[in-house]
């Protein structure tokens, strides 16, 4: 799977979820693209999901007719998401194309 995760994502995670290709938003220069330029640069580059911490998204986005799926952490603390990597390893297995899923982060 094609991973993108955006500037509030720890990048830490990446190692985390070895069996899939994940590339940030600051390696592709796309550090100042807003949530639905992010969407639809990432979408055109082949990405599958972008995971992000920003917890607007989902009231900001229609993923109605996009092919790409969006994961929201609800934490941007990296020893939390690091405690919840088999969630959303898990949550990953199982996100289906233009699905929205949100993990808490506890």
């Amino acid at each position: 799977m094609k991973i993108l995760f955006d500037q509030g994502t720890p990048v830490p995670l990446r190692k985390l979820l070895p069996e899939h290709s994940i590339i940030t938003a600051y390696e592709l220069g796309w550090q100042r693209l807003e949530n639905g330029d992010l969407i639809a640069a990432a979408e055109a580059d082949g990405f599958d999901i972008i995971v992000t911490t920003d917890q607007n998204l989902k009231y900001q986005q229609n993923l109605q007719t996009r092919s790409i799926s969006i994961m929201v952490l609800s934490s941007t603390s990296w020893p939390r998401i690091r405690e919840n990597a088999t969630a959303i390893q898990n949550a990953l297995d199982s996100l289906m194309p233009s699905s929205f899923i949100e993990i808490e982060i506890k």
